[in-house]
């Protein structure tokens, strides 16, 4: 009974990031890569901040030619947590708001 679960719960995981665009499931971790200028990435970051705290989630941000790269993994864990999926979907709203206010 325990494996049922555990492969219900991990296709619950996996079905929520299907619905995140952009975000890609790549081995051990999540990541996604975001257009955005040094203030827009300075917002963003900021703000992921506070709710990767609240979710004890550690991401990785990088910038690079101006793309912000984003990954979230948990070392020697290869199953989505819902700390992670959850936090993706918070950096999405916070892109959108960001990109919001820019236009």
């Amino acid at each position: 009974m325990r494996a049922r679960r555990s492969a219900q719960h991990r296709d619950y995981l996996s079905d929520a990031l299907d619905l995140l665009q952009g975000w890609t499931h790549d081995g051990e971790e999540i990541r996604r890569t975001l257009h955005l200028d040094d203030s827009q990435h300075a917002a963003l970051t900021e703000r992921m901040k506070i709710v990767a705290d609240a979710l004890q989630v550690r991401p990785d941000v990088r910038r690079l030619d101006g793309r912000t790269q984003i990954r979230l993994r948990v070392p020697g864990v290869t199953d989505l947590s819902p700390g992670e999926v959850t936090l993706a979907a918070r950096i999405e709203d916070l892109y959108r708001t960001i990109i919001a206010g820019a236009a």
